[in-house]
């Protein structure tokens, strides 16, 4: 009789919050649609589209908008069907069952699954009391372990704390492993090491157009490495990753520059209107919250009332994320982070 091998007997399929909510803040999504005119310009290109052929496998055009809008070579770029594709295929590719991983605890969950799934052995480099990241610690575990690979996301999700580029350097070149630097909210920070790529051998920058691009509906994420890493990488994945719909959507987003900017920084002082409300109203219930300062597009708030707060939340059609002892809010429009606030109020008092 078959039977599934231990690594996957007993997993379940990931679910996202169920349930039609007004107001959703639970994905760290934009909250902006794409404008009509480039809704417009998506329905031309696709009216033009040869559906009985397979997609450019290097997707190239794609990959050249996506390089003129960074500022950076497209012979460093590789698109993937979504960020996941990319993690998936550097821990079954880059590194080798058996090998050591380090992650900076707590970060992106989906790290540890698909090193499991690539037979890694997995430690953990812990965070400060305060979710900063001493630089050292890491280099130390990645040494002391072994390990041939250190993930992390910056800013980091979840804490929407950031790591300075000269840690983030610090780190490159003091330890004998590839370094994933997954900057999938770098868009709305100004630390990013995308220009900095061919300056070393073990970094491999991992982009996404599922946050500050707001297109997370047609999954697209990119690598941004060296050109022998870029070679490696288009070989191991698989040909036709990303469909041509994606491709041709995500290369007109790339092309419209000022839409993108302009958005991108809506997005930012929209999160930081609804830091600073939330933060008002940790002065009036300090013993009850702390909201946590970031650079990303999402609030952190510890609490020991998270699991309340969240059921309140949905019981009122407001979803976000729940994190044992955190939760986690996505910046929603100027309307969406007001009802945020009054919700909170209201359930406080």
């Amino acid at each position: 009789m078959y039977r599934l091998n231990k690594k996957i007997s007993g997993l379940v399929p990931y679910e996202p919050i169920k349930g039609d909510y007004g107001i959703r803040l639970d994905a760290n999504e934009s909250c902006y649609n794409l404008p009509q005119e480039i809704l417009d310009e998506i329905k031309e290109a696709l009216e033009k589209t040869d559906y009985n052929r397979y997609p450019d496998p290097l997707a190239a055009e794609l990959c050249k908008a996506f390089a003129d809008y960074y500022g950076i070579s497209a012979d460093n770029v590789t698109a993937f069907n979504g960020s996941d594709e990319l993690i998936m295929i550097i821990m079954t590719s880059f590194m080798m069952s058996g090998e050591t991983l380090v992650t900076v605890e707590p970060d992106f969950s989906m790290y540890r699954f698909y090193a499991s799934l690539g037979e890694l052995n997995c430690v953990s480099a812990e965070k400060n009391a305060d979710l900063t990241v001493n630089i050292d610690t890491v280099i130390s575990k990645v040494k002391e372990s072994g390990a041939r690979g250190v993930i992390f996301s910056n800013p980091c999700n979840p804490t929407s704390k950031g790591i300075m580029k000269d840690d983030i350097i610090k780190l490159i070149t003091s330890v004998d492993a590839l370094v994933i630097l997954d900057e999938a909210y770098m868009d709305f920070w100004d630390k990013s090491l995308l220009e900095s790529v061919n300056e070393y051998d073990n970094l491999i920058i991992m982009r996404t157009a599922s946050k500050a691009v707001g297109a997370a509906a047609i999954r697209l994420g990119f690598s941004v490495t060296n050109e022998i890493n870029t070679k490696a990488l288009r070989a191991v994945k698989s040909p036709y990753n990303v469909n041509t719909v994606s491709q041709k959507i995500g290369t007109i987003i790339y092309k419209n520059k000022e839409f993108l900017q302009n958005r991108r920084n809506s997005i930012v002082s929209l999160r930081e209107s609804l830091y600073n409300s939330l933060k008002e109203i940790e002065n009036n219930y300090s013993d009850k919250l702390r909201v946590i300062e970031g650079c990303s597009n999402f609030v952190f708030i510890k609490t020991e009332l998270s699991r309340e707060i969240f059921d309140f939340f949905l019981s009122r059609g407001v979803s976000i994320r729940y994190m044992n002892e955190y939760l986690r809010i996505t910046a929603g429009t100027q309307e969406e982070n007001e009802t945020v606030t009054e919700l909170l109020k209201e359930f406080l008092a």
